[in-house]
């Protein structure tokens, strides 16, 4: 049986229990607030603050409160700290590798940071990127981890879920700018695409998982600038992994996982014979199998 606990406010604890209101059962155990049972979990909360979710859906429930009272600094506040921002690239790309980045912007750099253009990558050209990202990591402490399509497919085959590739690849970006770092930073903020806690559940049995002043936030390129520049380097990166995976297979890769990407996928089997593919592709985007009809038409 799956047990995950997490740590919660009392305001987190009467919200909990008003919404398993329908789920909640008479006895309790000495120092519960409340237990409830749902088909695949049980939940009982404590005097304490420590929640514990129990079952075949426990991480599935953790999850809905999980870091909702990670004991963070204000989010108003993080703008102008200085820190270690983390974002990832090529996810949503067929074609070539998935690369996370970790930036540090001091505090004393931020209004530099906003001078010179750094925002969301998503809201820059791919052609404003390639003109910024040069003078950010000539200037910025930064650290990256490049998973190739080779290796990206075999974990994924292994059955290991993207979240977790992703929760091992920021983990190894943060630790290599931490440990080069003269200084600690005040934060360490991810772009949030799990809870905290689960997101360090990922990491247990690493052997270098930092964890110090680590918070998962949402939308965090708007929290802090370093986040941006973070997302602005792993797309330049991603961008000059995709031009080599171009040059060595012979033909132009396009990003994203459109219709274009399919035909590009199609004449590549045609040349090259299915083969090719693991090199340079995620192999179990749907593309994969409209790519082999296309090809055998």
């Amino acid at each position: 049986m799956a047990n995950y606990v997490v740590q919660v406010k009392e305001q987190t604890i009467r919200e909990m229990k008003h919404y398993y209101t329908s789920n909640l059962v008479e006895k309790l155990p000495q120092g519960a607030l409340f237990v409830a049972k749902l088909s695949g979990c049980t939940i009982t909360a404590y005097r304490s603050g420590k929640v514990l979710f129990q079952g075949k859906d426990a991480e599935k429930e953790a999850g809905r409160w999980d870091g909702r009272d990670a004991g963070q600094t204000k989010e108003e506040n993080f703008s102008t700290v200085s820190a270690i921002g983390s974002d990832e690239v090529g996810t949503g790309d067929y074609f070539g590798p998935i690369v996370v980045v970790a930036a540090y912007v001091a505090k004393e750099h931020i209004d530099t940071m906003k001078r010179i253009g750094v925002k969301d990558s998503k809201q820059l050209t791919d052609e404003m990127i390639i003109r910024l990202a040069p003078t950010l990591m000539n200037d910025l402490h930064y650290a990256s981890a490049i998973l190739p399509n080779p290796e990206y497919n075999r974990w994924q085959q292994s059955g290991m879920p993207q979240t977790k590739i992703k929760a091992l690849l920021h983990n190894e970006a943060i630790g290599k700018l931490v440990d080069a770092l003269p200084q600690r930073p005040d934060a360490i903020i991810i772009d949030q695409f799990i809870e905290r806690n689960l997101y360090f559940r990922y990491l247990e049995g690493e052997q270098h998982v930092i964890r110090e002043h680590v918070y998962c936030i949402p939308k965090a390129e708007t929290v802090h600038i370093a986040v941006a520049a973070a997302s602005i380097i792993a797309r330049y990166l991603f961008l000059q992994e995709l031009d080599c995976l171009s040059e060595t297979v012979g033909i132009n890769l396009p990003k994203g996982a459109g219709e274009q990407v399919d035909k590009v996928a199609a004449r590549l089997i045609q040349t090259h014979g299915e083969a090719i593919l693991p090199s340079c592709a995620k192999l179990h985007f749907a593309n994969t199998e409209k790519a082999r009809r296309m090809a055998n038409r």
